[in-house]
C-alpha cells in the first residue's frame, strides 16, 4: 500500500515536477559557464535610392538592386573572472538538493499516513472484535440473570445492573465501526483507489505486531536523517551563494564575441575565399556608476542569507525537540503496551482456571461470564495500547527521518 501511494500521490507528483523545474534551472546556470554559439543564413533581396546620399548611379560596379547571400555563425563566450556564474551554479544546485530533500519529505509523510491510518483501521478491528464479543458474553448474563431474577434468586437491582454494563458496551460499537470505516476510507483516498480493497486488505491482515525497542546510540543520526534539515541547509547553501553573485557584480564582465561566415552578391562566389567574413570582439562592462544599487542588492542577499541560517537553526531545534517527543511518547507506549499485555495473559489464566472449576461445578455460569468479561475488557485495552504504540512508532519513524536502518538513511539523502 506504501508502494501504491508513493506512485499515485498527487502531493508526490507535484514534488516531483518541482524537482524537474529546480534540476532545468540547474542545467541553465551551468550552461551560463560555457560558450554560446548560433548559424544562420539568409537571402537579402534589396534597392537602394538612386537619389539618395550615396551616388549610386555614378559609381561603376554598384547596382541600386542587390540580393545578398549570407551564412556563418556568432559565438560569444563570458569569462567568470569573479565567479559569479559559479556561485550561480552553486546556488543552483543547492536549490535542486533542497527540492529533493523536501520530495523525500513529501514521501516520507505519505508512507507515515498510510501506516498510521493502517494501523489505526487493523485496531479498530480487533477493539470491534472484542467489543463484540463482550457485548456478547454480556448479553448472556442479562439473559441468566433474568432468569435467575425470576425464580428468586436475584433482585431487581443486579438485573438492572447487568442491563446498563450491556447497554454501555453496546453503545461503543458505532464508534468503533465509525473509526474502521474512516480509516479504510482514508487509506482509499491516500492510494487512490475505492475502499473495498482496503476492506478485504483488512479482514487479511495480522492481528497482533511485533514492535521494536529502537536504540538510543543512534539519535546523533537524526539530523543527517531528516529532510527538513536537509531542505534548511541547502537553502541556506542557496543564499549564502547569492551572495556571491551579487558581490561580482561590482566588478567588471569581460567577454569574447566572435563571428564568420561568407557573404557574395552570387551563390557562385559563396565559397570563393574572397566572400569570407570574421570579425572579434573584446568587451567589457562594468556597472561603474551603479554602485549604489549593487550593493543595495547585496545588503538583500546578506539578510536572507540570516533569515535562512535561523531558519536552518529553527529546523534544527524543532527536528531535536520533535525525535525528543516522539522516543518518550514511543517508550511510554511500549511500556503501557507491557502492563496491557500481562494483563491479558493474567486474564487468559484467570478464565482457563474459571472454566475447569465451572466444568467441575465449584462456580456458576454467571460467576464464569463474569470472569471473562473481565477477559474482554483486557482485551479490548489490550488492542488499544497496540494500535496507540503502533502509531506512537510511525511518529517516531517520521520524526527520526525514516528508519534506523542504513538504506533508509540513504533514501533520505537529496542526490543531485
Amino acid at each position: 500500500m506504501v508502494d501504491t501511494a508513493l506512485a499515485q500521490n498527487l502531493d508526490i507528483r507535484q514534488a516531483t515536477a518541482r524537482i524537474d523545474e529546480a534540476r532545468a534551472l540547474r542545467d541553465r546556470a551551468a550552461g551560463q559557464q560555457l560558450p554560446t554559439a548560433s548559424a544562420g543564413a539568409s537571402v537579402n533581396r534589396r534597392r537602394q535610392s538612386e537619389n539618395g546620399p550615396l551616388p549610386i548611379g555614378s559609381i561603376p560596379g554598384l547596382e541600386a538592386s542587390q540580393t545578398i547571400y549570407d551564412a556563418g555563425f556568432d559565438a560569444a563566450w563570458e569569462l567568470d573572472l569573479f565567479g559569479a556564474n559559479r556561485r550561480g551554479l552553486e546556488g543552483a544546485s543547492a536549490r535542486l538538493q533542497a527540492t529533493e530533500a523536501e520530495a523525500q519529505g513529501v514521501r516520507m509523510r505519505i508512507a507515515a499516513e498510510v501506516a498510521r491510518t493502517w494501523f489505526e483501521a487493523t485496531g479498530a478491528r480487533e477493539e470491534l472484535r472484542t467489543q463484540q464479543a463482550m457485548v456478547a458474553t454480556l448479553q448472556q448474563t442479562l439473559d441468566l440473570m433474568r432468569s435467575r431474577a425470576a425464580l428468586g434468586d436475584v433482585s431487581e437491582a443486579d438485573v438492572e445492573a447487568a442491563y446498563e454494563r450491556l447497554a454501555a458496551a453496546s453503545a461503543a460499537l458505532p464508534d468503533i465501526e465509525a473509526r474502521q470505516r474512516g480509516a479504510v476510507l482514508s487509506i482509499g483516498v491516500l492510494l487512490g483507489s475505492p475502499p473495498e480493497r482496503e476492506l478485504k486488505l483488512l479482514n487479511s491482515a495480522a492481528s497482533t505486531l511485533t514492535l521494536p525497542t529502537l536504540p538510543v546510540g543512534e539519535r546523533a543520526d537524526i539530523l543527517r536523517r531528516r529532510p527538513d534539515v536537509l531542505a534548511a541547509e541547502r537553502r541556506l547553501a542557496a543564499s549564502t551563494a547569492d551572495i556571491g553573485v551579487a558581490t561580482a557584480e561590482l566588478f567588471p564582465k569581460l567577454s569574447i564575441g566572435a563571428g564568420g561566415g561568407f557573404q557574395a552578391l552570387s551563390p557562385g562566389d559563396w565559397f570563393d575565399s574572397s566572400s569570407t567574413r570574421f570579425s572579434i570582439l573584446p568587451l567589457i562592462s562594468w556597472r561603474l556608476f551603479d554602485g549604489g544599487r549593487v550593493r543595495a542588492e547585496i545588503r538583500a542577499r546578506e539578510a536572507a542569507q540570516r533569515q535562512a541560517a535561523l531558519g536552518y537553526e529553527q529546523a534544527v531545534l524543532a527536528a531535536l525537540g520533535d525525535a525528543e517527543r516522539s522516543l518518550s511518547d514511543y517508550d511510554a507506549g511500549l511500556a503501557t503496551l507491557a502492563r496491557r499485555q500481562a494483563a491479558l495473559d493474567a486474564a487468559r489464566r484467570s478464565a482457563g482456571h474459571a472454566e475447569a472449576r465451572y466444568a467441575a461445578g465449584d462456580i456458576t455460569r454467571i460467576e464464569l461470564l463474569a470472569v471473562q468479561r473481565l477477559l474482554h475488557e483486557a482485551e479490548t485495552a489490550n488492542a488499544h495500547a497496540q494500535t496507540t504504540a503502533a502509531v506512537q512508532l510511525v511518529a517516531l519513524y517520521k520524526a527520526i527521518g525514516g528508519g534506523w536502518g542504513a538504506s533508509e538513511v540513504a533514501s533520505s539523502t537529496p542526490v543531485s
